[in-house]
Protein backbone atom coordinates (compact mmCIF):
# COMPACT_ATOMS: atom_id res chain seq x y z
CA UNK A 1 0.00 0.00 0.00
CA UNK A 2 1.40 3.37 -1.01
CA UNK A 3 0.95 6.23 1.41
CA UNK A 4 -0.34 9.44 -0.18
CA UNK A 5 1.60 12.24 1.51
CA UNK A 6 -0.08 15.16 -0.20
CA UNK A 7 -2.29 17.50 1.77
CA UNK A 8 -4.63 19.72 -0.21
CA UNK A 9 -3.93 23.42 0.39
CA UNK A 10 -1.65 23.21 3.44
CA UNK A 11 -1.57 27.03 3.36
CA UNK A 12 -5.26 27.01 4.29
CA UNK A 13 -4.99 24.58 7.19
CA UNK A 14 -6.02 25.63 10.66
CA UNK A 15 -2.99 26.82 12.67
CA UNK A 16 -3.60 24.17 15.33
CA UNK A 17 -3.58 21.45 12.66
CA UNK A 18 -0.23 22.81 11.46
CA UNK A 19 1.04 22.79 15.06
CA UNK A 20 -0.15 19.20 15.51
CA UNK A 21 1.92 18.19 12.48
CA UNK A 22 4.88 20.34 13.55
CA UNK A 23 4.95 18.74 16.99
CA UNK A 24 5.37 15.31 15.38
CA UNK A 25 7.98 16.60 12.92
CA UNK A 26 10.09 18.14 15.68
CA UNK A 27 9.78 15.02 17.82
CA UNK A 28 11.04 12.91 14.90
CA UNK A 29 14.04 15.18 14.30
CA UNK A 30 14.88 15.16 18.01
CA UNK A 31 14.63 11.37 18.29
CA UNK A 32 16.82 10.91 15.22
CA UNK A 33 19.41 13.36 16.61
CA UNK A 34 19.60 11.62 19.98
CA UNK A 35 19.84 8.12 18.55
CA UNK A 36 22.45 9.20 15.99
CA UNK A 37 24.52 10.56 18.90
CA UNK A 38 24.49 7.11 20.46
CA UNK A 39 21.98 7.88 23.18
CA UNK A 40 19.90 4.73 23.28
CA UNK A 41 18.75 4.14 26.85
CA UNK A 42 14.98 4.75 26.82
CA UNK A 43 14.76 6.67 30.09
CA UNK A 44 17.68 8.91 29.12
CA UNK A 45 16.26 9.39 25.62
CA UNK A 46 12.98 10.65 26.97
CA UNK A 47 14.61 12.92 29.54
CA UNK A 48 17.01 14.42 27.00
CA UNK A 49 14.28 14.82 24.36
CA UNK A 50 12.20 16.94 26.70
CA UNK A 51 14.98 19.56 26.68
CA UNK A 52 14.24 20.05 22.96
CA UNK A 53 10.47 19.70 22.82
CA UNK A 54 9.39 21.57 25.94
CA UNK A 55 7.24 24.66 25.49
CA UNK A 56 9.96 26.72 27.15
CA UNK A 57 12.65 25.53 24.70
CA UNK A 58 10.39 26.02 21.69
CA UNK A 59 9.42 29.53 22.82
CA UNK A 60 13.11 30.39 23.26
CA UNK A 61 13.81 29.23 19.70
CA UNK A 62 10.98 31.26 18.20
CA UNK A 63 11.98 34.37 20.17
CA UNK A 64 15.52 33.97 18.86
CA UNK A 65 14.29 33.53 15.28
CA UNK A 66 12.21 36.69 15.60
CA UNK A 67 14.94 38.74 17.33
CA UNK A 68 17.50 37.73 14.70
CA UNK A 69 15.09 38.18 11.73
CA UNK A 70 15.66 34.58 10.65
CA UNK A 71 12.14 34.05 9.29
CA UNK A 72 10.77 35.16 5.95
CA UNK A 73 7.59 37.25 5.92
CA UNK A 74 5.62 34.14 4.92
CA UNK A 75 7.12 32.08 7.74
CA UNK A 76 6.51 34.83 10.28
CA UNK A 77 2.89 35.07 9.13
CA UNK A 78 2.39 31.32 9.66
CA UNK A 79 4.06 31.50 13.08
CA UNK A 80 1.82 34.39 14.12
CA UNK A 81 -1.24 32.42 13.05
CA UNK A 82 -0.01 29.64 15.35
CA UNK A 83 0.69 32.06 18.18
CA UNK A 84 -2.78 33.55 17.98
CA UNK A 85 -4.61 30.21 17.73
CA UNK A 86 -6.77 29.37 20.71
CA UNK A 87 -6.17 25.78 21.77
CA UNK A 88 -8.55 25.79 24.70
CA UNK A 89 -6.10 24.06 27.03
CA UNK A 90 -2.70 25.08 28.37
CA UNK A 91 -0.49 22.53 30.13
CA UNK A 92 -0.01 23.09 33.86
CA UNK A 93 3.76 23.32 33.58
CA UNK A 94 3.82 26.45 31.37
CA UNK A 95 2.28 29.89 31.09
CA UNK A 96 -0.02 31.07 28.27
CA UNK A 97 2.59 33.31 26.57
CA UNK A 98 5.21 30.55 26.45
CA UNK A 99 2.65 28.03 25.25
CA UNK A 100 1.46 30.27 22.42
CA UNK A 101 5.03 30.84 21.23
CA UNK A 102 5.72 27.10 21.27
CA UNK A 103 2.51 26.52 19.31
CA UNK A 104 3.70 29.17 16.83
CA UNK A 105 6.98 27.33 16.26
CA UNK A 106 5.18 24.01 15.85
CA UNK A 107 2.77 25.57 13.34
CA UNK A 108 5.72 26.89 11.34
CA UNK A 109 7.45 23.50 11.32
CA UNK A 110 4.22 21.77 10.33
CA UNK A 111 3.69 24.26 7.51
CA UNK A 112 7.23 23.77 6.16
CA UNK A 113 6.81 20.01 6.29
CA UNK A 114 3.42 19.97 4.58
CA UNK A 115 4.53 22.41 1.87
CA UNK A 116 7.59 20.18 1.32
CA UNK A 117 10.09 22.95 2.04
CA UNK A 118 12.45 20.34 3.43
CA UNK A 119 15.71 22.26 3.02
CA UNK A 120 14.31 25.20 4.96
CA UNK A 121 12.86 22.84 7.58
CA UNK A 122 16.28 21.21 8.02
CA UNK A 123 17.94 24.63 8.27
CA UNK A 124 15.56 25.96 10.92
CA UNK A 125 15.64 22.79 12.99
CA UNK A 126 19.44 22.82 12.86
CA UNK A 127 19.39 26.40 14.13
CA UNK A 128 16.84 25.43 16.79
CA UNK A 129 19.14 22.66 18.04
CA UNK A 130 22.04 25.12 18.22
CA UNK A 131 19.91 27.58 20.22
CA UNK A 132 18.69 24.90 22.63
CA UNK A 133 22.19 23.49 23.06
CA UNK A 134 23.63 26.97 23.60
CA UNK A 135 25.67 26.95 20.39
CA UNK A 136 23.97 29.81 18.52
CA UNK A 137 27.23 30.95 16.92
CA UNK A 138 28.04 27.50 15.56
CA UNK A 139 27.03 26.31 12.12
CA UNK A 140 25.97 22.71 12.31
Amino acid sequence: MKLDKTVKDPEQLNALALAYMGDAVLETYVRYRLISQGKVRPNRLHKTATQYVSAKAQAKVLRNFMDENVLTAEELSVAMRGRNAKSGTIPKNTDPATYSLSTALEALLGYLYLTEKNNRLDELIGQAFAIIEGKEGDNE
